[in-house]
């Protein structure tokens, strides 16, 4: 079967995918297209958990999301800067899935992984169609480039409906237990955002989302070019 994906979705850690469209990936699995996620890095830094730990909540997760692909590309958590090995790494991982459509965290976010990931994958798109650009791989034009909502809420472009799907979006990041639950003993565990209320949030988010086309629940996108419709 070809590794080619309908969609690709990049973050910069496991988990923020299934936080800013896990029900559009539901949704659009359940309906038979390719869906992939690449994280940058294994979230080393975080607070909460292990690598190990994430790595195994991030597959029982991609089972819960019906992907057909996800890979971690290993770049260095909270060093994800824009260089020429990052870029390079991003483009080919392009390259390798040949997506219809990209994803990739909106540009304006309180984590910096999340605003460098976003500047990485912008950068990759474009050299990916790039034939002179690391020619011993095929160039590869990505049809259009879609950023999602992870902790900040701004103004969409375009609204998915998931309200049929939203449980399942919550079965996905729930396999986050160490990020999302007050687990381990009192010596390993630190209060931080995510483990104050964080899924409540997120419920609250997609549902604020929703009410603006009077929905139950949505998740919001932003593109940088106009849409092209042949009429109305």
């Amino acid at each position: 079967m070809s590794s080619s994906l309908d969609m690709l979705i990049f973050g910069a850690h496991p988990d923020d995918a299934e936080i800013g469209m896990g029900g559009t990936i539901c949704k659009h699995t359940a309906a038979g297209y390719r869906v992939g996620i690449c994280d940058l890095t294994y979230a080393e830094m975080s607070s909460n958990g292990t690598v190990e730990i994430r790595q195994q909540e991030a597959n029982l997760a991609s089972g819960a999301l019906g992907l057909a692909e996800r890979s971690n590309l290993g770049l260095p958590d909270r060093g994800l800067w824009i260089n020429a090995s990052n870029v390079a790494a991003v483009t080919q991982e392009i390259r390798k899935h040949k997506p219809r459509v990209v994803f990739a965290p909106y540009w304006e976010d309180r984590h910096p992984d999340h605003i460098a990931c976003s500047k990485l994958v912008q950068e990759a798109v474009f050299n990916a169609k790039l034939r002179r650009y690391e020619p011993e791989t095929e160039a590869h034009t990505v049809e259009a480039l879609y950023f999602y909502f992870i902790n900040d809420v701004y103004e969409a472009d375009l609204l998915v409906d998931i309200s049929g799907i939203h449980e399942q979006k919550m079965k996905a990041l729930q396999a986050y237990r160490s990020q999302f639950e007050t687990v381990g003993s009192h010596n390993d565990y630190v209060h931080t955002p995510l483990n104050q209320g964080y899924l409540e949030r997120i419920v609250a988010k997609d549902h604020m989302l929703g009410q603006k086309r009077m929905v139950a629940f949505a998740e919001g996108f932003v593109t940088k070019v106009p849409y092209l419709i042949q009429q109305f």
